[in-house]
């Protein structure tokens, strides 16, 4: 169904899921946001028909949902690409996510821990490269997530604010997984020079707005940086585990140690020590890097 054969015409849920079409369409959403771009990619995650997903390309194309970029012209093949407007769906998707997870896989219940479909998914990102990300950090400047020929720390927090900023919702500290944000981050910052000495920077990442991380990074003196995924950029990306608590969409708490090349090489989930978690994986980057020094690095193929 088309928007124009709809007849709720001032109705904006009616007028997207006349852009979107079906569920089909949203999967191939999700599948562009995290890095399979290319038709056969598609065809493989999805389980498609190449017509019926020729079908669905061509009219998100047309919505201005995705946009198509040629990549070779013999045979010519293209690379499907979100557009501005299809990275505003991106919040939809992950609240679609959290509704699944804890409604429909699950029993109801709030938690921020990543459960164990949540974990088999995020394993899933294994040896895999996701698309670049580029997020706000709490300097207010733009900071991609991974970083040219160094490797990254990747940490997703619940969220910390800094005292008497108001920013906890009621009933924060009732929802399992959400205490340690607060610890993690500063048992980064107190490891932060060791992390450093083996040729890695450290990144946090919540769903909180630039100002706040700012505002908690100056009280607690951090050394790195912290980044808002506030539009579901990197979520989307990793397709990272959320849950909603005081009307937003909170990152479950993940870390993730990505090569200079971008390829995911550990994942710590579910993660139920925050100070702990970072010791192991300083031991685990100090085994990464040695065996990298040893056999030189390899060179893995992003997701298509």
């Amino acid at each position: 169904m088309r928007r124009d054969d709809l007849t709720d015409a001032d109705c904006g849920i009616a007028q997207a899921l006349g852009v979107i079409g079906d569920w089909q369409s949203l999967l191939i959403v999700r599948e562009c946001a995290a890095g399979v771009t290319r038709f056969d990619g598609l065809v493989r995650e999805l389980g498609l028909s190449r017509r019926a997903l020729t079908e669905r390309l061509n009219s998100l194309v047309a919505d201005g949902v995705l946009a198509k970029h040629a990549y070779t012209d013999r045979p010519l093949r293209y690379d499907y690409q979100l557009t501005g407007r299809g990275r505003g769906l991106l919040p939809v998707l992950v609240a679609l996510q959290e509704w699944g997870t804890r409604y429909v896989m699950g029993d109801g219940t709030l938690t921020a821990t990543a459960g164990p479909d949540e974990e088999r998914r995020l394993e899933d990102l294994l040896g895999t490269t996701p698309p670049g990300v580029e997020i706000t950090s709490h300097r207010d400047t733009r900071l991609h997530l991974t970083g040219e020929d160094t490797w990254t720390v990747a940490f997703f927090f619940p969220g910390a604010y800094a005292p008497k900023s108001h920013g906890y919702p009621p009933g924060w500290g009732d929802i399992p997984g959400t205490r340690g944000c607060t610890l993690e981050c500063q048992t980064y910052a107190e490891h932060y020079s060791d992390f450093t000495k083996v040729g890695a920077r450290v990144v946090g990442v919540s769903t909180q707005r630039p100002d706040q991380l700012a505002a908690f990074a100056e009280h607690a003196d951090l050394p790195y940086d912290l980044a808002s995924d506030t539009d579901g950029v990197a979520a989307g990306a990793y397709r990272l585990p959320v849950f909603r608590a005081g009307g937003a969409d909170r990152l479950k708490r993940v870390s993730l140690l990505l090569d200079p090349d971008g390829v995911v090489r550990h994942v710590q989930a579910p993660i139920t020590d925050p100070g702990g978690s970072v010791e192991d994986m300083l031991t685990v980057l100090r085994e990464r890097t040695s065996a990298t020094d040893a056999t030189g690095p390899r060179t893995q193929q992003p997701r298509r």
